[in-house]
Parts: structure tokens; sequence; C-alpha cells
């Protein structure tokens, strides 16, 4: 049975924790994803043991998996580094310039900044 929505279908979980221990090594693994498992005396058996009783392990080892390999099992490019666009420099609010007048008696228009 085919299940398109799922990425991860028919994929073990000890498949998952092989192929991300092989490709970051255990200290690389237990720095991104901090648990105790992948830090103190790591091993795909207590790994598992650890990710099936935790679901929110589960999830981050599963997303980091999703993110480095993909639907084949071959590692994906890493995301562009670039740096981000500078926001345009503010500018400051211009002065209002005197109005001209407005032609019909020669007066201008009521301006707050201009005095009488």
């Amino acid at each position: 049975m085919s299940q398109p929505n799922n990425p991860l279908h028919g994929v073990t979980l000890e498949q998952v924790v092989t192929r991300l221990a092989e490709h970051f090594g255990w200290a690389s693994l237990g720095e991104q994803i901090r648990i105790h498992c992948f830090q103190s005396d790591p091993s795909v058996k207590s790994s598992l043991k650890f990710l099936r009783k935790t679901p929110w392990a589960r999830e981050k080892v599963e997303a980091l998996y999703l993110a480095t390999f993909d639907a084949d099992g071959r590692v994906q490019p890493a995301p562009s580094r670039a740096p981000k666009p500078r926001a345009p420099a503010r500018v400051q609010a211009h002065t209002k310039k005197p109005q001209e007048p407005d032609g019909k008696d020669g007066r201008t228009a009521f301006n707050p900044w201009l005095k009488s």
C-alpha cells in the first residue's frame, strides 16, 4: 500500500538512526539533537529504546533525517547560506516646502509650518 503523504513510509526507525549516525557521527548528532542517548555511550540499540518511548525526541530525529536525506535516501544539498538582504536605510522625513499660491486669491493654503 502506497502512502504518498508519508515520506518515511518503508523506512524503519533503526534505518533512520543508523543513517544519521553514519552521516553525522554520534558526537555531531548529539550536538544537533541534545538527547542523552546520543551524547553518553551512544548506540543504535539504546537510541531505539529511548526514541520508541519518547515521541518528541523521535519527531526531532525524523525531522533531521528528512532534512538531511531525500526520498531516495541520498544526501540533500545543504541550503545556501547567502546573507540576508539588508533592509533599506531609513529615510528621514522631509520637511514640507512652502506652498505656492493656490491661484484663487493669491494666498497660500494653510500650512502649519509656515509662520504668518
